[in-house]
């Protein structure tokens, strides 16, 4: 399901903007905004459009008790900024830490939701 690689794919992005961020910091390092934030950025924002269609289509199908529209739209804004500012060091670290964990927590969920999915469509095919 694309879906599925789609937010393991965005569960890595969020562990490499962490280690982005620190390696920035450490070695005091300026990117260049055209050669490396913006393309980067861009990759990502096209990822998160994509990503956010599919997981709101899902959503509407299955109807998850604790996963809604306004968590999706907040995965999206969260991610596209501290994608950005993780390649900045003069970023907050409290800030920083807290988007990519909040993010992490709600596409963890996500995933585990589509897992656990996948699972039950397996067993009912299974039973017949």
């Amino acid at each position: 399901m694309q879906l599925i690689e789609l937010t393991s794919y965005l569960i890595t992005q969020c562990e490499e903007a962490k280690n982005r961020f620190f390696h920035m910091r450490e070695f005091d390092l300026q990117p260049d905004f055209f050669l490396e934030v913006k393309p980067h950025a861009d990759l990502i924002h096209e990822q998160l459009l994509l990503w956010q269609r599919l997981a709101k289509e899902w959503r509407i199908s299955y109807q998850p008790k604790y996963m809604h529209n306004q968590q999706i739209d907040q995965v999206v804004d969260a991610m596209e900024q501290f994608t950005v500012q993780s390649f900045y060091k003069e970023t907050s670290k409290k800030r920083f830490l807290q988007s990519v964990h909040s993010v992490h927590y709600t596409l963890s969920t996500l995933l585990r939701y589509l897992q656990e999915g996948e699972a039950n469509v397996q067993q009912k095919e299974d039973d017949f």
